[in-house]
């Protein structure tokens, strides 16, 4: 049967595991991304979710023609997705989006860039392919992120009767970066982005670097903003991802986090702390962050032995080198750090390098301040999530190079994400704050992380697309 709302993102929400026996079992799937589009979707009768066999056991799946109500996953090939997925998506967008090249050596745009931007093409062939075949007349169709951008114009072609959006998780690039491209691959990448009728971000910044890159001029004022292409109009809009309060609590005081809530609370003991949660991704900042804790232990030695760093560091892209080079380097700089101000009862970082959810709730639970310092983000939601679950409030550090210091920057010590000791500084001031101040922030930033909840942002969007 034809879907009336459809949405198309790399990953889906649910994976299946093969047994030894053969047998397939499907599990939900993980992330923010994930997590909230479930959410959201439920309340879409019909819907069907459209995502890639990420795995031996997915594409499994498809051969033998298992499938779960609401989703259809994609078996593209191995080779082709590891060209448009490692090659393209995660080797040259993420890091074109996030200004993350290291200009004497990157980036290379040579043949073998050329044999990779050939797979993400097909790849997000496939995925216009399979939405133009499952889409109802008149469906609206809502792509995700920078893994999809040429969809949208695809689409387009083969189905000029659906009503399509596209929205890009990650930042924008400025046009100082976008232009790195070559012109032809630039010029596809905004075409296929120009192929819906609306584009969401998550801030009016990475908005407003979409624009302004696709004009090559200056951005439009006014409620509604957008690019004219081909005789056709395509708004772009923030709309800034919030958390659910209510599931978000509920989540936080499962018997599984009261089980690790009690076990650091046991390390812990009666310590100040400061928590972070990231995966190794080379925008979460983790090292400058380290340092930064590390000089606060330097410049302020009264909080020797008082205070705690929580970080939390799940490993992330680990088939490519520069990742995994990174993480160790977050595993090397918490023991130096360990062994430079530890004591026989006393260590100062207690770092986490694995997928652990249930600690991350259960440290969101126990933080007497967030550390949250990107270079650069679409927005983190772990930002929001912990003032939602924090128990005696937190003091929120965020840097502004998160998309989450549109919104929560008036409550939060706002820090420049390089600047190592101002950041040191903000810990100190944080770990200071009177109770009733911190309280109060904790309430503010609560109230704004929980503006635009998952399912009332998918709404929000699918109607916009309707009108």
């Amino acid at each position: 049967m034809a879907s009336q709302v459809l949405v198309a993102a790399n990953r889906g929400p649910l994976s299946y595991a093969l047994a030894a026996d053969g047998t397939l079992s499907a599990r939900r799937g993980g992330g923010g991304l994930v997590s909230g589009l479930s959410t959201a979707l439920a309340e879409q009768p019909g819907a069907l979710w459209i995502c890639a066999a990420l795995s031996d056991a997915d594409r499994e799946a498809v051969r033998r023609g298992v499938a779960e109500p609401g989703v259809r996953m994609l078996p593209i090939d191995p080779e082709v997705y590891d060209g448009a997925y490692n090659g393209i998506a995660n080797s040259v967008l993420w890091f074109l989006h996030h200004h993350l090249y290291e200009i004497p050596r990157e980036p290379v745009f040579d043949a073998e860039f050329r044999r990779r931007w050939g797979s993400y093409v097909t790849y997000n062939e496939t995925f216009a392919a399979a939405l133009a075949e499952e889409a109802a007349e008149g469906a609206v169709v809502l792509i995700q992120d920078y893994h999809l951008a040429l969809a949208p114009g695809m689409l387009r072609e083969l189905r000029p009767d659906l009503r399509i959006g596209h929205f890009t998780h990650t930042p924008w690039a400025s046009w100082d970066f976008l232009r790195m491209l070559p012109d032809d691959i630039r010029s596809q990448l905004l075409w296929g982005m120009l192929g819906a009728d609306r584009l969401g971000f998550h801030t009016q910044e990475w908005a407003d670097n979409f624009i302004s890159g696709a004009t090559q001029g200056s951005v439009p004022a006014g409620p509604e903003r957008g690019v004219r292409h081909q005789d056709r109009f395509t708004h772009v809009t923030p709309y800034p991802l919030g958390v659910d309060a209510d599931e978000l609590r509920a989540l936080a005081h499962r018997p599984e986090v009261d089980d690790k809530l009690a076990a650091l609370r046991a390390e812990v003991g009666d310590l100040k702390t400061i928590v972070r949660v990231d995966r190794t991704e080379l925008s979460k900042n983790i090292l400058r962050g380290l340092l930064a804790y590390r000089e606060l232990l330097t410049v302020h030695p009264e909080w020797r032995e008082r205070v705690v760093h929580l970080a939390s560091a799940y490993p992330s892209r680990q088939d490519l080198t520069v990742y995994r080079e990174y993480t160790e380097s977050v595993r090397e700089l918490a023991a130096a750090i360990n062994a430079e101000f530890g004591t026989g009862d006393w260590q100062p970082v207690l770092v986490s390098v694995e997928d652990d959810f249930a600690r991350s709730l259960a440290a969101y639970r126990l933080a007497d301040v967030a550390l949250v310092n990107p270079v650069r983000d679409g927005m983190n939601l772990v930002a929001k999530e912990i003032p939602v679950v924090s128990e005696a409030g937190c003091v929120l550090v965020l840097s502004t190079g998160a998309g989450a210091y549109e919104e929560l920057r008036a409550d939060a010590l706002t820090v420049n994400p390089y600047d190592v000791t101002a950041t040191a500084e903000a810990l100190h001031t944080a770990l200071t704050m009177p109770a009733a101040e911190r309280a109060d922030r904790t309430k503010r930033l609560a109230v704004a992380a929980t503006a635009l909840p998952p399912t009332q942002w998918l709404t929000s969007q699918l109607d916009a697309l309707r009108t």
